[in-house]
């Protein structure tokens, strides 16, 4: 049954408005070549666009040709603002952007844990009244939270959980009552800067992959046939709870520790670099915040001293030559390299000839190889599951192993399992969060402006 004239319409427009969105502003020409629409019908639709502002004129074109140059259309940016907010269990961090997602203004602050809920959200909606104001807008027409937790997939409300801070769904409410205009949605972190990776970051080419989420905590996001996928319960991809081999007890209910959270997240990464030998650094912070720097600072350290080595080696003995890719190159008489599945054995100095051949390397490079062992644990599982081909390293922690760490838990995985599966880094890191809770935001934006029918115009 064909469309009627008011559907018809109706997609045309939406049609145009997201090739304005994905290409920037296009003369009408460009508008009919790219959509395949009629001159007639191009015509119609960007007066139709304009008397409801939602495009104008942005210039002319330097077409070479006869006759007056040619009009260019784009969307009206300020037409509506959009807020983003990624919560942390530490603090919290604002973007205000333009309807086309252009970032105006963005500040962060720190949220400490001995601060009462009420200070807390209080602290939290001061900074995004702030940062609108900073960005010229006088409302927000929509607004996308990233929080960690799970999100209750029937109300699309931030469930209690155990462990993360009172204030986080207080938060959530806080806005709605402080912006009663605005749209405001809250999603899984995890989830967002998945969003993120396939629209703008390392996946972009993939239709189905998982993002490993390494930071303070671990989580696991899953995309499968381009479509984010949540589960019964909002709860697809905790796999902090994930039980697995090397801990001392199972998780439970209300606590991930003892699951793959143990082996993986921050404050376990800064206890293995020490056990292997890599230090964290002076001057870490008693905080969540510092056990995120000092994660980051003993894998990024780790990468370093790991290549330095591996370029002097290859300059005496010629390139190509890639020494030490992991702590096993190294003769080791006394023990196997990594942590054999995250349960092996503590790691011994290395000798006197060893030192020598490699200073300062050896324990990067065994610290290294017991991280990807750990990692390879969890990706194994999440791979014999859902067969994903692509593991994305996400977070602070993923983005600073980067290639050396990506390479050791995809050639264990190589080892542990039948399915072909790439492993790549992140390139986003932690800012994924922001970034997917603004995509979030404009989308729903647009969704909402762009509806067919006739609006008047309002500025938001």
């Amino acid at each position: 049954m064909p469309a009627s004239p008011s559907t018809a319409r109706a997609i045309n427009d939406r049609l145009a408005l997201r090739l304005l969105q994905q290409e920037g502003p296009l003369t009408a020409g460009q508008l009919k070549q790219l959509t395949g629409l009629s001159r007639p019908t191009v015509a119609d639709l960007v007066e139709r666009l304009t008397a409801a502002g939602l495009i104008a004129v942005v210039g002319e074109t330097g077409e070479q040709r006869r006759g007056p140059n040619a009009k260019v259309y784009g969307i009206v940016a300020d037409r509506a603002h959009l807020a983003a907010l990624d919560v942390r269990t530490e603090g919290v961090a604002v973007a205000v952007a333009d309807l086309v997602g252009r970032v105006l203004a963005e500040e962060s602050v720190p949220i400490g844990g001995d601060m009462g809920t009420g200070p807390a959200v209080e602290q939290a909606v001061a900074l995004v009244e702030r940062v609108v104001k900073e960005a010229g807008a006088d409302r927000l027409h929509t607004v996308g939270i990233g929080a960690p937790g799970l999100i209750d997939p029937a109300s699309g409300e931030l469930r209690d959980s155990s462990g993360l801070p009172k204030w986080h769904r207080r938060l959530v409410a806080a806005l709605q009552e402080r912006l009663p205009e605005a749209r405001v949605s809250v999603e899984n972190e995890t989830n967002l800067a998945a969003l993120a990776e396939q629209r703008d970051g390392v996946a972009r080419d993939r239709d189905t992959f998982v993002l490993l989420w390494l930071g303070h905590g671990t989580g696991a996001a899953v995309v499968l046939d381009g479509a984010l996928r949540r589960g019964a319960s909002g709860g697809t991809g905790e796999i902090g709870f994930l039980p697995v081999p090397g801990t001392a007890a199972l998780p439970s209910s209300t606590d991930c520790e003892g699951g793959f959270h143990s082996l993986a997240a921050a404050g376990a990464v800064v206890e293995l670099a020490a056990r292997c030998g890599v230090s964290a650094g002076p001057g870490q912070e008693p905080s969540v915040v510092g056990v995120v720097r000092a994660a980051v600072g003993v894998v990024r350290s780790a990468v370093r001293q790991v290549r330095q080595v591996r370029e002097e080696r290859e300059a005496v003995t010629g390139a190509g030559v890639i020494w030490p890719a992991s702590a096993a190159d190294v003769p080791h008489p006394a023990s196997g390299g990594g942590e054999s599945g995250a349960g092996g054995e503590e790691p011994r100095p290395p000798s006197g000839s060893e030192v020598s051949a490699s200073p300062g390397a050896f324990p990067a490079a065994r610290f290294l190889d017991a991280l990807a062992d750990r990692l390879a644990v969890g990706v194994a599982s999440v791979v014999a599951i859902l067969d994903p081909g692509c593991v994305v390293l996400g977070g602070e922690v993923g983005q600073a192993g980067g290639d050396e760490l990506a390479a050791r838990v995809q050639d264990r995985i190589a080892r542990m399992t039948p399915l072909p599966t790439e492993v790549r880094t992140t390139t986003l890191g932690g800012g994924a969060v922001l970034r997917g809770a603004l995509l979030t935001a404009r989308d729903r934006a647009q969704e909402d402006l762009f509806a067919p029918g006739e609006r008047p115009v309002q500025r938001w």
